[in-house]
């Protein structure tokens, strides 16, 4: 277990769910989307936590709701022993300089009728960080960091590529010299040959202003390459957590085995020899989950247990937590 010392962020019961109303002038709540559903984890500083799931399972909402975009539902975010939920207005503000989010979507995620000096130069003024000449002088510093050329600070975000918007959004991000950033996807929507360079862009960031990522992504080789620990979600929990090595060797639950079973090989004797599992069915409706365990309506080795019992997220080895009544099996 790391020391209090080490640990910048800790999340403890998050549950974050979006409310079903109906009618028009007088609405009624019939329901809620358990987006989040009591979530427990650390990160420790200047580590890279990845977050990994199936699309619709609650990853973004967790990266949003720690960082207050959405407020939470139950549950405490402490951020350097600060809690989080508890601040509002001018207190919450004065935190957001240290924490920021690279966005899934350049196109979205950058004002079309603001240049680039603008955009990256905004957290500067918001926060009264710099003012006048020094603005530009931090705006065309923070561009050539991120590989851009500062000569491009009076341009608009249409004159980019994808992998340029990135690399701005990351620049907005790093402008305030945050502590925590939480990495939401940043390279699902860019091509296959620009991923490799934006994730190595993140990686001399990280060592080079001491950062600690929340890594969310689809992509699990990519998640293996930069993170130092996993966590893979389905559907609003987090059903195992562990250090990189470890997940990817010495899978204990039946979803993160299905995952990573996924995971073409180059050799193609391997790819042929090794057995795949694959899942049944459709995941079900975050608006009415399953009874129990989460994963039992599509889990191979389900009994009645499951669907009468959620299971406890255990500690099953030392740093290897788990969420199944059966992991010992794997062990």
């Amino acid at each position: 277990m790391s020391s209090s010392q080490d640990i910048l962020l800790r999340v403890e019961n998050l549950v974050k769910h979006f409310p079903i109303t109906q009618g028009i002038i007088i609405q009624k709540q019939i329901g809620a989307v358990h987006a989040v559903d009591g979530i427990s984890f650390d990160v420790r500083r200047g580590e890279t936590l990845g977050l990994v799931g199936e699309s619709g399972c609650g990853k973004s909402t967790t990266g949003r709701t720690i960082l207050q975009l959405y407020k939470p539902t139950a549950g405490q975010v402490h951020f350097d022993g600060v809690d989080l939920v508890s601040l509002k207005g001018e207190e919450l503000r004065l935190m957001r300089r240290r924490m920021q989010m690279i966005f899934q979507d350049p196109y979205a995620s950058l004002n079309p009728r603001m240049t680039l000096s603008d955009i990256i130069g905004e957290p500067l003024i918001v926060h009264n960080v710099a003012k006048g000449k020094e603005i530009n002088e931090r705006v065309e510093h923070l561009l050539e960091v991120v590989g851009l050329n500062p000569g491009f600070a009076n341009r608009f975000p249409h004159e980019f590529s994808g992998g340029q918007r990135q690399r701005i959004g990351i620049a907005r991000a790093i402008a305030l010299q945050p502590s925590f950033i939480v990495c939401d996807e940043p390279i699902s929507a860019l091509d296959v040959s620009i991923q490799a360079q934006v994730v190595n862009l993140l990686e001399d960031l990280q060592e080079q202003f001491n950062l600690t990522y929340l890594f969310i992504a689809h992509d699990l080789s990519m998640v293996r390459h930069i993170s130092k620990r996993v966590g893979v979600m389905y559907l609003g929990i987090i059903v195992e957590l562990t250090d990189r090595d470890e997940l990817y060797d010495n899978p204990l639950h039946p979803y993160t085995q299905a995952l990573l079973s996924a995971i073409p090989i180059a050799d193609p004797f391997l790819e042929e020899k090794r057995k795949r599992t694959i899942l049944q069915g459709d995941v079900p409706s975050p608006v009415n989950p399953p009874s129990g365990c989460r994963f039992r309506t599509r889990c191979p080795i389900a009994e009645e247990l499951c669907a009468q019992k959620q299971p406890e997220f255990r500690e099953l080895k030392p740093g290897h937590s788990v969420a199944c009544h059966f992991a010992e099996r794997f062990v």
